[in-house]
């Protein structure tokens, strides 16, 4: 039955209940924190699908939870939200050495580190697509209709996820992601610690060069700032495009005039990415 769970808060939010959870995870050895929004209509005979939710650099689950306004449209379209933590955290959990915040806690990126001393607790690959969504379907009255999106460096991650399983998500959108990682300092500082220097292992992470081989064509929707600070050295998006374009790999990117990379963009468009997941997940 794996680890129990330890209630950390709950709060009652559009008829449905707002909660956060501490377990043990067995995968990233260590404790680990979530949180769950469960719509008015979950219940024992009522299982409702799920959207996975990836925060980005050095946030946790509160982040999405407190800032993004998702859970009135949420609870009226009953679909859960599962916001899991951006990296492990613990004293046994090795940070960055130097003390940087785009590396280490609060930095996981969603893939399986396979350089010491990262590879023991870095796993947030198989955490997020494996030992997690196990969990919630297990502990709370969901389906296992997924879907999953996220921001920035999570944003890489929803991306990567859809792209790496064929049929285990119904949909996959993101804000700002960190599109091709391989090719930018966030994601050359990372990959390079987490999975060693020959970048020929890091093609699998990097949604970009996913695309090219993607055994399903899951269309993918995009919304990104155009006065991001990150836009251009970071977050390189045309990268995206033109691998889509490419692969023939439907792709709805948004350049959306005047926005940041902050949750204030986020909130300004995420109904739109709830019922793009909601024409996926509640259908047939």
């Amino acid at each position: 039955m794996g680890e129990p769970l330890t209630i950390v808060s709950a709060n009652k939010s559009f008829g449905g209940w707002h909660k956060r959870y501490r377990h043990h995870s067995t995968t990233l050895g260590c404790e680990m924190v979530f949180a769950v929004f469960l719509p008015p209509q979950a219940g024992p005979d009522s299982p409702v699908p799920v959207l996975y939710w990836l925060s980005g650099l050095t946030c946790t689950d509160e982040n999405f939870m407190q800032k993004a306004g998702a859970m009135r449209l949420a609870a009226e379209l009953g679909i859960a939200i599962v916001a899991p933590d951006t990296s492990p955290r613990g004293p046994d959990v090795p940070g960055d050495p130097d003390g940087s915040w785009d590396f280490g806690l609060g930095a996981g990126f969603y893939v399986n580190a396979t350089q010491d001393p990262w590879a023991r607790h870095y796993r947030m690959y198989d955490y997020v697509v494996t030992e997690l969504p196990a969990l919630i379907e297990r502990s709370f009255p969901v389906s296992d209709r997924r879907s999953v999106s996220g921001h920035s460096m999570g944003g890489h991650g929803a991306l990567v996820c859809a792209l790496r399983n064929p049929g285990r998500y119904r949909s996959v959108s993101a804000f700002a992601p960190i599109a091709n990682p391989t090719d930018c300092p966030w994601g050359e500082k990372a990959f390079s610690r987490y999975l060693g220097p020959d970048r020929r292992g890091w093609a699998e992470w990097d949604a970009s060069l996913l695309l090219a081989e993607a055994a399903e064509r899951l269309p993918l929707l995009v919304d990104q700032g155009d006065k991001d600070g990150f836009l251009d050295s970071q977050l390189k998006p045309e990268a995206l495009r033109q691998a889509a374009a490419a692969a023939g790999h439907p792709l709805t990117l948004r350049m959306q005039p005047g926005y940041d990379h902050s949750y204030f963009f986020i909130a300004s468009f995420i109904d739109d990415h709830l019922r793009h997941h909601a024409a996926a997940l509640l259908a047939g």
